[in-house]
């Protein structure tokens, strides 16, 4: 191919682009809060509570803080046709994709070389967001999509699937970031064995994690066409034990 072109999303209007001139932030000492003096040598006056548009919130940022922020997290509105009080949470998709683009650029120019940023959504854009950050932030550079539960209900209303879940999208900046674990406590600890003094390490001394051969789990599962097969769970067991041969039922 002579002109090849890298994997994108493409939707009406993904051209345009809004034109944003510098901007600079005005402080309104009435609404400021902060204590009236330092008291440590590490105490932080820098908390910033911005009122107005996002967009130009953003580029008033990019002057002072380019490559300075180490953890974003935002909660854009998910696009599912609420309406609240101060935006319309249901507007057309290639617009809510625009919108976001926009931002997204902005957002990952401020991150830190070891930086990363967190974005909530739901079902509804969470697919189509992610190629998009792939596009701006470089897919190497996607961490994980977490999915938590959002409902303790089953949904029992639902007309199709019950959504019961949500995404976070997490990208860092580059290779540079190093996530901050917790250590882990004694009781933990306490939860791995290594009763066979492996040298690798201690492994979770639970049933659930075990790969040797139980016989137990060694059993036939019969298709519609009254072919039998052993059970994944059976073979990776016996895979791991060194087995060369299944037995023949």
């Amino acid at each position: 191919m002579s002109n090849p072109q890298r994997l994108e999303l493409t939707w009406i209007g993904k051209e345009n682009r809004p034109r944003l001139e510098p901007r600079i932030l005005l402080e309104d000492p009435a609404k400021s809060c902060h204590a009236k003096h330092r008291v440590g040598k590490n105490d932080i006056f820098d908390n910033r509570l911005i009122f107005g548009d996002n967009l130009l919130a953003l580029k008033a940022l990019e002057q002072e803080f380019t490559g300075k922020v180490k953890c974003i997290y935002i909660d854009p509105p998910y696009n599912t046709g609420s309406t609240f009080e101060h935006y319309d949470d249901g507007i057309e998709h290639s617009v809510w994709l625009g919108l976001m683009r926009d931002r997204m650029e902005l957002l990952y120019k401020l991150l830190s070389k070891d930086g990363s940023i967190w974005i909530t959504l739901d079902d509804s854009e969470v697919h189509y967001l992610k190629i998009v950050c792939d596009e701006i932030c470089g897919r190497s550079n996607f961490l994980a999509n977490i999915v938590w539960q959002s409902k303790d209900t089953p949904g029992n209303n639902s007309t199709g699937i019950a959504q019961t879940h949500n995404h976070i999208l997490a990208y860092r900046k580059n290779e540079s970031f190093t996530p901050n674990l917790l250590k882990r406590n004694e009781q933990q600890i306490a939860n791995y064995k290594n009763p066979d003094n492996d040298p690798r390490c201690p492994w979770l001394g639970t049933p659930l994690t075990r790969t040797e051969y139980r016989e137990r789990d060694y059993y036939a599962l019969t298709n519609t066409s009254g072919k039998k097969s052993f059970s994944s769970e059976a073979l990776q067991c016996l895979f791991f034990q060194g087995k060369e041969e299944i037995k023949k039922s």
